[in-house]
């Protein structure tokens, strides 16, 4: 008997043609094995274990790894070594829980250690568990509830025009899981290859994570003359994003980089009082601000493009409301999210309990309280369709970039309501932790269900439990958070370096002291985003490029190159072929050097440190990071294109 082959369709990554439909891997007439005590207990561990891993390394070293793909691994290999059968839709809920993980984490730690250090210079100022706790949970239902009316446009009505690089990396890790045999071999030998050569450079140092020109002498001295640097990071992880996400998209991403770093950056040095200043610190100074306002602006433009979506999401609930309800008996399994009605009462509630906690739990002031609430709200629900697209083009979130424009407009809104000082900071930084949690998790959430329409998975049950995992990843969240401040300290000798929460607190404490923001940085940055569209630039991805450090920029790029390499030739089914091979090591090299951080983040949380700092700063690491990031884009390419015909 014929084993049966289980893939992902050949539609699943193009646009559908006219008349086309998708069908799932799991049969939407069909009701599989979805939520169990297996899948809702392991999903549950795996948000309490990802959660205190993503939290130690992101204070640590300010570095937050994305939970979803290693956790999809460890869900396959336990399902794999316990036999157990047909447990895809199983490991798709164990995946969605656990990833609350990565995502709470990442709206915690960016905001609220700042907290921790304004505190040491406003001794006034208090922070407890419930209020990290509270923030994060709140911030991350909000960021589901906003999400979910959007889930059909960004997942179902844009299929095949966004590539989704995160989700098609731990699709094809649960789908091979699945597969097991010779059709998961490609993504196994790429995820082996690629997490032994992350691994290599993060635990020990072997050769550089990231070259620049500046390693050479001629180099330090262009930078600093000219402020002209080129840098680029050799991880295979990143490597493998820039594939999925494709040329045309890594161009326009890059394009953004270059225009900061090669253009406005030795623009600035030419003016005397900067020609001394390094040009990384013009950058996160100067550049990176043009970035954060041409984000705002990318943002109000797609919330203007995306109009008829929210309104007819507002259109939705209020039909539940006033009694006409769709018809819903022919909805498929795989269709199904919450009710309207359900959703409209929980969002209710949430900003309801939001509007309390900021009233009795922070600020002790209606008027405030109340603004803090308007401010909050209108932010994080206009920008989570900002957050999900960038997901869905680029894999990494803005947040950041988000939360900074949060905390500037909210801190210029309470100076105008008499909210200054200490209790002025403590308000900006809780509101910007629910922001920044929301917007965080409406990106990862959008992930999450992509991966679960590719597979056929329930909607609505993915949603429903969300929450739960929302819940324990934030309790997880403020308890590590706490324990850290007593053992390490956020300032002094040792602290932990928590970077952009020192961003935050620095942006805050002039702000909230009656000093400006770089407006005409941000001016500038949206009004280059304006100019982008009407030249028909997609500006999201522009603006990313912008605000993202080109290290991190320029792999996109040689990925993306290597994908439109791979995708050439005459024979269109060859080539095909090629490029689908290519997604299984692209996938690979993600899910092992995903894999490999989070053994590192462990090493380095149980005292192993053996990183050879002397000789990985040193220009011979830096060679040797070149010769070994050519030779893995040589693999790259050739295993892209070693296919078996036919097959």
């Amino acid at each position: 008997m014929e084993e049966k082959k289980i893939q992902l369709p050949e539609n699943a990554a193009r646009p559908l043609r006219e008349g086309e439909t998708y069908e799932p891997i799991l049969d939407p007439k069909k009701q599989p094995k979805e939520v169990t005590v297996y899948s809702v207990v392991m999903g549950l561990v795996m948000a309490v274990i990802f959660s205190a891993a993503a939290a130690y390394l992101g204070l640590k070293v300010g570095q937050v790894f994305e939970a979803a793909i290693p956790i999809a691994i460890i869900a396959v290999g336990i399902s794999s070594a316990t036999k157990r059968k047909n447990a895809l839709g199983e490991n798709v809920i164990i995946q969605s829980i656990g990833a609350c993980s990565g995502v709470i984490v990442a709206g915690a730690i960016f905001t609220l250690p700042a907290l921790y250090i304004l505190q040491a210079k406003y001794p006034e100022i208090t922070v407890n568990f419930l209020q990290v706790f509270v923030s994060s949970l709140l911030g991350g239902c909000l960021g589901i509830l906003f999400l979910i009316p959007f889930r059909k446009y960004f997942v179902k009505e844009k299929h095949g025009e966004y590539p989704f690089p995160e989700a098609t990396a731990t699709t094809q890790v649960l789908v091979s899981g699945e597969q097991g045999g010779s059709q998961a071999k490609p993504l196994i030998w790429a995820a082996g290859l690629g997490g032994l050569y992350d691994f290599l450079v993060g635990t020990f140092g072997f050769w550089t994570e990231s070259v620049s020109t500046r390693m050479m002498a001629w180099g330090e001295a262009l930078a600093m003359k000219t402020k002209l640097v080129f840098s680029i990071n050799t991880s295979a992880a990143v490597l493998g994003l820039g594939y999925i996400i494709g040329l045309k998209y890594a161009a326009i991403i890059c394009a953004g980089s270059f225009l900061v770093w090669w253009v406005i950056l030795p623009l600035l040095g030419t003016i005397p009082e900067f020609a001394a200043v390094d040009p990384q610190l013009l950058f996160v100074n100067y550049g990176r601000n043009i970035g954060i306002g041409a984000i705002a602006m990318a943002g109000l433009i797609g919330i203007w493009k995306n109009k008829s979506v929210i309104a007819s999401a507002f259109g939705l609930m209020k039909n539940e409301f006033g009694g006409k309800k769709e018809e819903k008996k022919n909805i498929l399994r795989t269709d199904k999210d919450l009710s309207m009605k359900l959703l409209a009462i929980a969002i209710i509630a949430a900003l309801a309990i939001t509007f309390v906690f900021f009233w009795l739990g922070v600020l002790h002031n209606f008027v405030q309280a109340l603004v803090a609430f308007v401010v909050v709200t209108v932010i994080a629900f206009l920008f989570t369709t900002v957050a999900a697209n960038a997901i869905a083009i680029v894999g990494s979130n803005p947040v950041s970039g988000m939360t900074l424009m949060t905390l500037i407009i909210a801190s210029v809104v309470f100076v105008a309501v008499g909210m200054k000082g200490a209790s002025g900071m403590v308000g900006a930084m809780v509101i910007g932790g629910v922001v920044c949690t929301a917007l965080s998790m409406a990106g990862g959430f959008i992930t999450d269900l992509k991966i679960g329409y590719w597979i056929g998975t329930t909607p609505s049950k993915q949603e429903t439990w969300k929450f739960l995992g929302t819940l324990v990843s934030a309790a997880t969240v403020g308890g590590v958070m706490i324990v850290m401040n007593k053992t390490y300290g956020f300032v002094g000798e040792n602290a932990l370096v928590a970077p952009q929460a020192n961003a935050m607190a620095a942006v805050i404490e002039p702000l909230m002291s009656g000093q400006g923001a770089p407006w005409m940085l941000y001016f500038g940055g949206a009004v280059l985003a304006l100019i982008l569209s009407l030249l028909g630039v997609p500006v999201l991805p522009f603006a990313l490029g912008m605000f993202i450090p080109m290290h991190l920029n320029v792999p996109l790029l040689v990925g993306g190159a290597i994908a439109w390499l791979v995708g050439r030739g005459k024979d269109e089914e060859l080539a095909k072929q090629r490029q689908e091979k290519g997604t299984l090591v692209a996938s690979g090299f993600i899910a092992g050097g995903a894999l490999m951080g989070v053994v590192s983040a462990v090493l380095k949380f149980c005292g192993a440190d053996w990183y050879l700092s002397g000789w990985a700063t040193s220009g011979a690491a830096q060679i040797l990071s070149v010769v070994m990031y050519a030779a893995l884009c040589v693999y790259f390419y050739l295993a892209s294109r070693k296919v078996n015909v036919g097959k």
